[in-house]
């Protein structure tokens, strides 16, 4: 299985923002906002702090997809 993250992609666009304001406004580090660009696992808290920002459920953010 492996983690996507498409969907927050395609709600940054929905909600006007781009990766770099979210960085900013969720307090990511550059190299968490790569390991998502790059498909990689975040934690939780990084999620929940996206979600907040965003004002989304997790499951406008993160999917597994079988591979």
């Amino acid at each position: 299985m492996a983690i996507s993250y498409n969907k927050l992609w395609k709600t940054l666009i929905d909600k006007g923002m781009n990766k770099t304001e979210l960085r900013q406004k969720a307090r990511i580090s550059s190299s968490t906002m790569a390991k998502m660009t790059n498909g990689e696992a975040v934690t939780l808290t990084t999620i929940e702090r996206i979600c907040e920002i965003l004002d989304c459920q997790i499951e406008d953010v993160v999917e597994i997809k079988k591979n």
